[in-house]
């Protein structure tokens, strides 16, 4: 069967290439890749220039956004609508353009009397293009406040032609005396939060007060603000200044507050530029590792037997192992309570696992494949290179870290793509103590080994191939981990189309149920069980929120809506299920009561309902996985944002900024009465539980840290992005 595994792996790439497709998605492909003749021949066969996606996409938009000018001529020429918008984002082909960084073609498309000269003006003065500057002017179609903050731009920028060419028009352009207009009030709920300056560290907070936004800054009166277009306001008492919210499409990202032909900016809280926005106010003062501590630290746990770390974040996703004795502070550069140390080669950002005297770990590893980045980024673009891997298991010793035995499950290459923040092995391992799953989407394959490496069964599921729901073509990588319900390994496998979730045997590979998502596209999250007075329940994040039968994989019911990038594991307190997720528009939390049936969506305007215990619409957190420990609810943002709430009751009890900023991907875990939060930059910060944010101290790696710490017998096993950590005394 080794021998074979190479010829299915090819001969499943090659159906993959070969599979048919619609004459509309053949056109989508043929623009993204900018085939011109196939363009034209699909169009003279019939297919309309216009034809879309499902959320609105049209072949001139992905033709903008991937640079191919010769195409987009071609698709105008033929009668493409310029002013098309995405359902989700609300961009046009000229903003698709602009986020490809194209402003030749996104200059074409104002040409040919596509809105959004204010968007080519702005990315014309960043570029140093005058003439792209005086194009963006000679349409007229810039008004005086877009005008202002242009001009604000353009002083920045530094380039002083181009300075006085937009000073000048500004001058020359008379305010109008902006209209009221009624603006729905879940739109201008979407507006909520708090905004910073990049430059002076000045915030300012936007909230809905039930009939107006309300926006204020630090010391000042709060200003009521009027809508005189969906993104455009004027205060109450201050006509002549503005207010202008904007991002990509329908993504608020940041604020202008224009005054005459000047603007300050401010960017939104864990959204474009920003690193180091202000935490909104909490309902208690948030202590720092500043204010005085304690005289004790009244919840510490007793040591206890040694407990598994069996799977992502331990049992069940929860992230919690009290008892173990784990350290709070440590020095990796000298090595002060660090035990050891072990390198493993490629890319780390599953997890570790352990059991007994054995620490596990995968990886995915080529010489030619090494590159990754960190840092908030809006960034899409996949790594490309698709080079030979070998992906490999590894057993170490928990007590020395030495390499035990090492397993190269299959080499060759990958089928799918990696976001530069991913690996081509992303989902952490899993076991029962007898058998040990690892899951490698990137080739379709899940090995199975016992606890002395030695080979159980190996299942191929076909290439996972998960990424942008708006464009296929950008693979990000699966990194959904297999979970163990008794005797089966349960696997959510979502991804561009054919979504699935299947069950199989743990100790044969035979798959035992599969059931089929086709309504979900690419997902990250990890399953959890949940169990109520009519048993357990499997929930599942993604578009929809959705609960199965984990013995039989029948739907239980589903909820809406979610974020349309889930990446959060769900968590368990009690018979709730709580699962978020952080993609705008759409970033909720629900608390779940097991049990539910059917479709339990809220109704517009209620947070509450029989089957929902609590929520919040727009608090939801975007990659790390959510945690509760004793009573109280965790999220953490991947800007470093930490909000805690009641779980049972979901009041939120604070909001603080975990160090000094920078960026999270890694889930929090817990022990002893201390959460233990790693960031990218390497720092893993300890902070007490409870209802005051108190930061103990902070830990330097020395190494990005993209996976999810694991905790056991006074050991704290950490994954660098090169090696494996074991901290304890």
């Amino acid at each position: 069967m080794r021998q074979l595994l190479p010829l299915i792996l090819l001969l499943s790439a090659t159906l993959l290439a070969q599979s048919p497709a619609s004459d509309a998605e053949s056109l989508f492909e043929a623009a993204r890749t900018g085939n011109r003749a196939r363009v034209a021949a699909l169009l003279d066969a019939g297919t309309s220039v216009n034809t879309a996606t499902k959320y609105g996409v049209s072949a001139l938009g992905f033709a903008a956004e991937r640079g191919h000018l010769d195409v987009v001529r071609l698709l105008v020429e033929r009668g493409a609508d310029v002013t098309l918008t995405d359902s989700f984002y609300g961009s046009r082909a000229l903003d698709m353009a602009l986020r490809g960084g194209h402003l030749d073609i996104a200059l074409y498309l104002l040409e040919h009397k596509s809105p959004g000269a204010a968007s080519v003006l702005n990315a014309a003065i960043r570029r140093r293009s005058a003439d792209g500057v005086k194009a963006a002017l000679a349409t007229k179609q810039v008004d005086a406040t877009a005008l202002a903050t242009a001009n604000t731009i353009a002083t920045q920028a530094g380039d002083v032609a181009i300075a006085a060419m937009v000073k000048a028009a500004a001058d020359a352009t008379p305010a109008v005396v902006p209209v009221p207009i009624t603006v729905a009030s879940a739109l201008l709920r979407s507006y909520e939060g708090a905004y910073q300056n990049a430059v002076t560290g000045a915030g300012v907070s936007v909230a809905f007060d039930g009939a107006r936004l309300v926006l204020t800054a630090d010391g000042q009166t709060p200003l009521r603000l009027q809508p005189t277009e969906e993104r455009r306001f004027m205060a109450d008492d201050a006509p002549e200044l503005g207010v202008v919210f904007a991002g990509r499409g329908g993504i608020i990202e940041r604020l202008s507050i224009v005054r005459g032909t000047s603007s300050v900016r401010y960017e939104r809280e864990g959204f474009g530029d920003a690193t180091s926005a202000a935490p909104e106010p909490s309902a208690a003062a948030p202590r720092t590792s500043a204010t005085p501590r304690p005289n004790a630290d009244p919840v510490t746990a007793a040591r206890t037997a040694p407990l598994p770390w069996p799977s992502f974040r331990g049992a069940n996703a929860a992230g919690v192992a009290d008892g173990q004795g784990v350290v709070p502070e440590w020095d990796a550069a000298t090595g002060r309570n660090v035990k050891w140390k072990t390198a493993i080669p490629g890319l780390a950002t599953s997890s570790p696992i352990t059991w007994g005297d054995r620490v596990i770990v995968v990886s995915a590893a080529s010489d030619e494949d090494t590159s990754f980045r960190t840092g908030l980024t809006g960034d899409i673009t996949p790594i490309a290179t698709l080079p030979t891997h070998t992906f490999r298991v590894y057993s170490l010793d928990r007590a020395t870290g030495n390499v035990g035995w090492q397993r190269d499950a299959f080499v060759g290459k990958p089928i799918t793509k990696r976001h530069f923040k991913s690996s081509q092995a992303n989902a952490t391992p899993v076991t029962n103590g007898t058998h040990i799953v690892a899951l490698f989407g990137s080739i379709g394959l899940m090995v199975c080994y016992d606890m002395n490496g030695t080979l159980v069964w190996q299942q191929q599921i076909g290439a996972l191939d998960s990424g942008w729901f708006l464009d296929p073509s950008y693979q990000w990588g699966h990194s959904s981990s297999p979970v163990i319900y008794k005797g089966s390994v349960i696997v959510q496998a979502d991804q561009h189309k054919g979504s699935f979730l299947a069950a199989f045997d743990v100790a044969s590979g035979k798959q035992l149920w599969r059931t089929e998502r086709p309504d979900e596209v690419s997902t990250w999250a990890t399953p959890a069980i949940v169990t109520g007075t009519k048993g357990d329940e499997l929930v599942t994040n993604g578009t929809k929120v959705r609960g199965y039968d984990p013995a039989t994989g029948a739907l239980l019911w589903t909820l809406a809506p979610n974020s349309e990038i889930a990446i959060g594991s769900p968590v368990v307190h009690g018979s709730l299920a709580i699962v978020t997720a952080g993609y705008p528009p759409v970033r909720p939390v629900y608390a779940v009561r097991a049990g539910a049936r059917g479709d339990i969506s809220l109704p517009a305007g209620r947070t509450t309902s029989e089957a929902i215990a609590w929520s919040h619409d727009r608090d939801g957190t975007y990659i790390s996985s959510p945690i509760v420990y004793r009573g109280q609810l965790y999220t953490l943002n991947n800007n470093g944002i930490l909000t805690a709430y009641d779980a049972t009751t979901g009041e939120r009890l604070y909001r603080a900024r975990v160090g000094g900023g920078g960026a999270f991907s890694a889930s929090p875990v817990a022990s002893d009465g201390r959460l233990y939060i790693a960031s990218e930059d390497g720092d893993v910060f300890v902070v007490q539980a409870g209802r005051e944010y108190l930061e103990l101290g902070k830990n330097p790696m020395g190494q990005v840290i993209m996976a999810s710490p694991a905790i056991s017998d006074g050991l704290l096993i950490i994954r660098t992005l090169s090696h494996v950590w074991a901290i304890g005394r």
